[in-house]
């Protein structure tokens, strides 16, 4: 079976991302921001799949992957891949960089700036000198612990008396600004600040050299759960190992001596293979503090999310009524373009606020450190409501901030739960469960998206608010399956993983397989952010040889190789990048106006169909499917934003293979539409 193997598929992904620094037709400081967003993406890439690349090769794994590479072989040309990254991203950010100069944003050497010295060097005395520890490595200073992502300056220095070399790590403060100020919109990296001025933290030393390096550790959780009698405080054991999990790459100064290389390569138990040398300045993470300066001529035109006109408050002294604007009809949500705050977050404010409201269950697997939804419910627990919070704690990455949201609210009196053992709970649902009259209705959100204000912002997600009694039935039973003993397996509505998903998403696909078989037109639209599931592959291959016509828009890793003769002709396979990353599962199958929607937190990898706890919706009703139908059709006729999969492993842009002005942008075309519809709505009132 054609398979591109998933590793240099997310690296390929990574040069899409970069692409958009490159791109002088983004506003120059969100230019900035996709090269810190690209070093990002390269730090999660080695903490994550490269350290169990790393796992696989010392168990010496013979499990044949679907693409045919050993863990040897992954690792080679990931390096290979890597290495042109990082030239890549040198030579954007240097291009960057003078873009920058040129608008009076300039970050300089310390050199370049000589009549600063002495107020830098009083600087360094008053504010950086009182924050740094020296670390030495000889026989009594064994070699020090390195953490995560942190830079670091080794100092070779020489005993005047002795002669004798000696080798140092000073670690360069994460609690300073990377970039400090030296005039107007005028910056020196502050290592470089530090390092001008080691003499007096060696006095009586004669510093010989120095170089800044970078260490990536391994950041995945390693949990034995079925072995932890208190999921909590195992997760919060892990967080401590975590620190010193094995290093997996080594970032240096590309001038830094092989003497130094090995010193720190033998200290951090790596191999020549497992140093990459940095052409450029180490950590773009820093330039954020750049991208996030207040210029509105180099930023994106800001936008505000809309509320949708039923969700709208009939005036500014009021407070609209989510429930009475469910009741009248399902409403599927669009964010950043409608906004989260008016929408998801004011049905949770209001469901805490109401007091007919009995019952608020939510999962949260990603929310922001200040969120006001967690507010709501803890305000709600205080006030006797029924509220029941599956908080899963080992989300990656923000495990330590879930835990301190799962202890408030466990004081405020709600009912606490950690996730499933062995699986994570990934879906996104909140049930609302109010009296009426005589009787009790269930109000239900369903979405795509973490339950999170800021990243709403700037990650695209959809969601449904309804009242179907159905809906309301499968997600009453979901939370049942998640905080009590439940097996429930089949719902009447809802499709969820671990149990029978792939299956479902198989039998769709061959079910437009039969309809080709018959005569009929079969279809198939996908919009992921992942697309690796070999089972899942191989279907969409079967109905490709079967002649069924496959767009698949995926904005990371795609494992299926479009085009290939005999195999997957029928297939085209898209991205879309831009200003909001794309983050939204929609699912279509059926002819166009005879689609079957579905939406929801799903990607098509092993670890979402067999490890987690994922759900996706229907979405039934015309005028909704009508809306997902515009925006799929919408991301397949971009010819800005878009890239192109060939059967040979390479993307294009899209734009390119036309060989013409685009003429369609996903992003301003949602964002003008949003706009338009304000507008009536303001001009029909």
């Amino acid at each position: 079976m054609p398979y591109i193997n998933r590793e240099l598929s997310w690296l390929e992904y990574d040069a899409r991302v970069l692409h958009e620094a490159d791109d002088k037709r983004n506003p120059l400081l969100e230019r900035v921001r996709f090269l810190a967003i690209v070093t990002s993406m390269l730090d999660e890439f080695f903490g994550i799949r490269v350290a169990g690349l790393k796992r696989q090769r010392a168990a010496a794994a013979s499990t044949p992957t679907p693409d045919g590479l050993s863990p040897v072989e992954t690792l080679a040309a990931v390096r290979d891949r890597v290495l042109s990254l990082e030239s890549a991203l040198a030579t954007a950010y240097e291009e960057v960089c003078g873009e920058l100069a040129e608008q009076g944003i300039r970050i300089l050497t310390f050199a370049e700036r000589p009549e600063r010295h002495a107020e830098l060097r009083q600087r360094f005395i008053d504010e950086i000198y009182p924050v740094l520890t020296p670390l030495a490595v000889d026989p009594g200073h064994p070699f020090p612990y390195i953490s995560d992502r942190s830079l670091s300056l080794a100092v070779v220095v020489r005993d005047p008396e002795s002669g004798e070399r000696r080798f140092a790590r000073v670690k360069v403060p994460p609690v300073l600004p990377r970039l400090q100020e030296v005039g107007a919109r005028t910056y020196i990296p502050i290592e470089q600040i530090i390092a001008a001025n080691l003499d007096l933290l060696f006095p009586g030393m004669e510093v010989l050299e120095h170089h800044l390096f970078r260490v990536t550790r391994n950041a995945d959780l390693a949990i034995e759960e079925d072995e932890a009698d208190d999921l909590l405080l195992a997760i919060e054991e892990e967080l401590r190992k975590r620190r010193f999990g094995e290093a997996v790459r080594l970032e240096v100064e590309h001038d830094m001596p092989a003497s130094t290389r090995v010193l720190l390569q033998r200290g951090l138990a790596l191999g020549p293979q497992d140093v990459y040398d940095v052409p450029g300045m180490l950590d773009l993470n820093g330039l954020s503090e750049i991208a996030d300066l207040d210029i509105p001529a180099l930023q994106p035109a800001p936008w505000q999310p809309v509320i949708p006109l039923r969700l709208a408050p009939p005036d500014e002294d009021e407070d609209a009524d989510v429930f009475a604007a469910i009741r009248a009809g399902d409403i599927l949500l669009h964010h950043p373009y409608e906004s989260f705050a008016g929408t998801v977050q004011r049905f949770i404010e209001q469901a805490t606020e109401d007091p007919d409201v009995l019952t608020i269950k939510m999962t949260l697997y990603r929310t922001s450190g200040d969120s006001p939804i967690v507010r709501d419910l803890i305000r709600a627990a205080e006030e006797g409501k029924q509220v029941v919070v599956l908080v899963e704690i080992k989300a990656r990455n923000d495990e330590k901030q879930n835990i301190v949201w799962a202890r408030s609210l466990e004081r405020a009196g709600a009912h606490v739960v950690y996730g499933l053992v062995g699986l994570k709970t990934h879906c996104k649902a909140a049930l609302v469960v109010r009296r009426e009259g005589r009787g009790l209705r269930r109000y239900v959100h369903i979405g795509t998206g973490n339950y999170n204000p800021k990243t709403a912002r700037i990650y695209a997600d959809l969601g449904l608010l309804t009242t179907d009694l159905q809906l309301g039935a499968d997600v009453s039973d979901l939370f049942n399956l998640l905080t009590g003993h439940s097996r429930q397996r089949k719902y009447r509505k809802l499709q969820v993983a671990p149990h029978g998903l792939r299956e479902v998403i198989v039998q769709l696909v061959d079910g437009e397989v039969q309809r080709a078989h018959a005569g009929g037109q079969g279809r198939i639209v996908l919009k992921l952010n992942s697309l690796v599931d070999p089972a899942v592959i191989e279907a969409l291959y079967r109905a490709s040889r079967a002649g069924v016509q496959i767009d698949l828009i995926v904005r990371g890793m795609c494992s299926l190789r479009p085009g290939v003769p005999g195999v997957s002709e029928t297939i085209r396979v898209r991205s879309i990048i831009g200003r909001f990353l794309e983050h939204s599962r929609i699912f279509a199958f059926g002819p166009s106006g005879d689609e079957r929607f579905w939406i929801g937190s799903a990607d098509m990898m092993e670890r979402n169909l067999d490890r987690r706890v994922e759900a996706l919706s229907p979405v039934d009703d015309p005028a909704l499917k009508e809306r997902l139908r515009s925006i799929v059709a919408l991301m397949l006729a971009d010819d800005r934003r878009a890239w192109e999969l060939a059967a040979d492993d390479t993307w294009r842009r899209v734009e390119r293979l036309k060989d013409e002005p685009p003429t369609v942008d996903t992003f301003a075309t949602l964002i003008a539409a949003a706009r338009a519809s304000l507008e009536s709505a303001i001009s029909e009132r």
